[in-house]
């Protein structure tokens, strides 16, 4: 037998980056536990998946009577127990999304969801902040809108822009790109390409907020500018770490928004997929005013370490 096949069981991370990651969660659940926010556990595996026009989740046949799928992450289900009356509450979870293994991306992996009762996005930015900086030791805080990091990097403005100029503007900074793209993936691939490798640099943590309304379907809209919705990211080293809404309470907008996405899907050929009726009936019951936010473990480890391959962080990823 050669020595490849005879390593072939082995863990791709060392026995060193396993206890790493078993101190992070210890850090983590000590950081909440001092704030008094619930630990809870939902289903990985559920009836609904999601109708994210950019997600596609994994399906699992023969447990519902149509088709069951693993979960892209716990939001669904812990909205439900923030309708339920749980309060604020955390969770430590696996998640699943079907795409393309890479050096930041397994289709299976780690994820930290919050919510808090009471919050706006900026409370919960604050927190955030607060959290990485006890994991990574302090670094400064960096604000943008998703407006200003445009014109900062790529001197455009997102928000007035028109797809024309948009479609001119992105192949002449990336080159040919297919023909059936529409404003927000011109947006999305110069974001990626452009202005995400720059995020995060020197001891910084960035955190850039007011995304357009069309990229946010479970986050409210800003009050006083409704083409921006309450949505953040967080970004360190280059890497996206972290992704936050004040979340939506309305049951009918959210059921329009998941009925667009699926009319969007019909309309490229796409699978349809089941809105979650238990998640709209807990909005119907009553979604406490809240923020909520994942973030990513695998990556928060890699960064904490200072590895550049996800497969680092993982005992045994998808190659």
């Amino acid at each position: 037998m050669n020595k490849k096949k005879q390593s072939q069981w082995k863990p791709s991370c060392s026995i060193e980056t396993l206890k790493a990651r078993a101190e992070l969660y210890a850090l983590v659940r000590e950081f909440f536990a001092k704030k008094n926010v619930l630990e809870v556990e939902t289903p990985l595996l559920m009836e609904y998946g999601v109708t994210d026009r950019y997600m596609q989740s994994m399906r699992v046949d023969g447990i519902f009577k149509e088709k069951g799928f693993l979960q892209t992450s716990p939001e669904y289900a812990m909205k439900r127990l923030l309708a339920a009356g749980s309060g604020s509450i955390y969770q430590i979870c696996k998640a699943f999304r079907l795409e393309e293994s890479g050096s930041r991306h397994n289709p299976e992996f780690s994820m930290l969801e919050w919510y808090r009762v009471g919050f706006n996005h900026k409370d919960l930015m604050d927190e955030v902040y607060d959290l990485l900086v006890t994991i990574l030791g302090s670094r400064e805080r960096i604000n943008f809108s998703y407006q200003k990091v445009f014109q900062h990097y790529l001197s455009i403005d997102p928000l007035a822009i028109s797809v024309h100029e948009l479609k001119i503007f992105a192949e002449q900074k990336l080159g040919e790109l297919p023909p059936d793209l529409e404003f927000d993936d011109y947006l999305s691939l110069l974001f990626e390409a452009q202005i995400e490798p720059y995020l995060g640099k020197d001891d910084s943590i960035v955190f850039i907020d007011d995304y357009p309304a069309s990229q946010s379907a479970l986050a409210k809209l800003d009050k006083d500018n409704p083409q921006v919705a309450n949505r953040f990211e967080v970004y360190v080293e280059g890497f996206e770490l972290a992704n936050g809404f004040y979340e939506l309470q309305d049951p009918q907008v959210q059921l329009e928004r998941f009925n667009s996405d699926n009319q969007w899907r019909k309309e490229n050929n796409k699978e349809i997929i089941k809105i979650d009726k238990c998640l709209i009936q807990a909005l119907e019951s009553g979604l406490p005013d809240c923020a909520g936010v994942a973030v990513g473990l695998d990556r928060l480890l890699m960064i904490q370490l200072g590895l550049k391959d996800i497969h680092q962080v993982l005992a045994f990823p998808v190659k």
